[in-house]
């Protein structure tokens, strides 16, 4: 499963390489919608001050709309650090006076809040981008290329689907959706398999994996099983065109409707099963870019040729930081 990647970002980058149409009225629905509901941070950094170099008004009113979440969530993370610091402070004289396992778990789990809240607050407040920035997990927001009114579109979208004809209810109970498996595509994803198709612009992909099996070994009697985080990218460093299916679902009660996306998944390479994973996206070839973005429903085996046919790149790994 690829539970997170490092997305390209730039909207002019876009439309200059992939003559997209950004549309900026669903990127002002988006940073509205998040600020008002509190999932601000979904939307990762790069993308939010992307528009700080504003050229329309709709650019303007992006760029202004994040400067202002982004002092709302500041004023909130200061809130939490005076209320965590209050807390230790609490615990520490609880601790003077006697040791308690009650106090001690107050001391560790406020020591904790207020490293976390400082760190997004310095990440909240840096100017300057990091290539942190721009990666994303399950829930956050990306910007996936589609087809619409006769042309490529750039559309934000959760990195999430939510099926058509399900609820948030049915999204809690199956949370996976975030990775369409290719042997599943007639089935579950059969909605959107050869209907609503979308690439997202990737430079990275992340993985667990099990250590024994990066270090292609057997688990040993007694030894529970340890988890890494692996990073893959393409060498030599390339944009990578992910195949993925999307949906829109209207908003119950009359509330914003969602964009969502999957990226699709497939058997690995050779150096991917290698390091230990049996899943990996599927990097599409530039060229059938266009053709993938407008399937014909009656002809799957034309998409599944495209799925086949991917981008022949090599990918090398390591050790997430």
């Amino acid at each position: 499963m690829c539970y997170s990647a490092m997305i390209r970002s730039e909207h002019r980058r876009y439309e200059r390489e992939y003559g997209v149409q950004v549309s900026l009225r669903r990127y002002v629905e988006l940073f509205w919608e998040k600020r008002r509901d509190g999932g601000w941070l979904r939307i990762p950094k790069a993308m939010r001050a992307d528009f700080a170099e504003a050229r329309t008004p709709a650019e303007r009113e992006l760029a202004e709309l994040a400067a202002a979440a982004d002092g709302e969530q500041a004023r909130i993370l200061e809130a939490e650090l005076f209320r965590q610091k209050a807390r230790l402070a609490e615990a520490e004289r609880a601790l003077a006076v006697r040791a308690s396992r009650k106090a001690e778990d107050e001391q560790r789990i406020a020591t904790d809040k207020i490293a976390r809240a400082q760190r997004n607050l310095a990440d909240l407040q840096r100017s300057h981008l990091m290539q942190r920035d721009a990666r994303i997990f399950p829930g956050h927001y990306a910007p996936l290329i589609i087809w619409q009114d006769g042309g490529r579109v750039l559309v934000p979208m959760r990195y999430q689907c939510r099926l058509p004809g399900w609820s948030e209810a049915d999204e809690r109970r199956r949370p996976g959706t975030y990775n369409a498996r290719r042997d599943n595509l007639g089935h579950a994803w059969r909605k959107l398999f050869g209907h609503q198709h979308g690439v997202l612009v990737v430079t990275a992909f992340f993985e667990n994996v099990a250590r024994h099996k990066l270090e292609h070994r057997p688990l040993p009697a007694g030894e529970a099983e340890e988890n890494v985080v692996l990073e893959f990218s393409p060498q030599p460093p390339a944009d990578m065109l992910l195949a993925c299916l999307w949906s829109y679902s209207p908003g119950e009660g009359g509330g914003p409707g969602l964009y969502s996306f999957a990226a699709i998944t497939d058997e690995p390479p050779p150096e991917v099963a290698a390091a230990g994973h049996d899943r990996c996206i599927i990097p599409l070839r530039p060229g059938h870019l266009d053709a993938w973005l407008q399937p014909d429903p009656h002809d799957l085996a034309a998409q599944q040729a495209i799925l086949d046919d991917r981008a022949p790149l090599h990918f090398a790994h390591r050790l997430a930081a």
